[in-house]
């Protein structure tokens, strides 16, 4: 399974900024540098671009086995306010249930000393579909 060649086809990820750094079976690590745009009225990250970083490593993680998965559900809780430009967030994906229908993802989005910003939790129904890009 080529999972860059699958998400290199992701156009929302590329047009936010978001790079794939890793992808494995039911895991992966992607990062977003922040931009100007990214950034709300307040001069902190929107939550709309931390939850774009989550859902791309969701969405990695969880068509890593080959099969066509959508989310069905999530969940997200901001922790940390991430001020300017300049950082680098890091959203890392983990399976945490598996079944031949539904699997379950934990992604916990960091900033550039670890500490958290985000945790995200979605759950994905798995279509028989093999990917089209994989």
């Amino acid at each position: 399974m080529n999972l860059r060649a699958q998400f290199e086809h992701d156009r929302f990820a590329a047009h936010a900024g978001i790079e794939l750094v890793e992808g494995a079976d039911g895991r992966a690590i992607v990062r977003m540098a922040i931009r100007e745009e990214h950034l709300n009225s307040v001069d902190t990250v929107h939550g709309g671009a931390i939850f774009t970083l989550a859902d791309f490593a969701f969405a990695v993680a969880s068509n890593s086995h080959g099969r066509v998965a959508m989310g069905i559900s999530t969940t997200i809780q901001y922790v940390r306010a991430v001020p300017g430009t300049g950082a680098v967030l890091r959203a890392i994906a983990e399976e945490t249930s598996i079944s031949h229908r539904i699997a379950t993802y934990t992604v916990r989005v960091v900033d550039d000393a670890d500490n958290l910003v985000a945790l995200f939790i979605g759950t994905v129904y798995r279509k028989g579909d093999a990917l089209p890009h994989g």
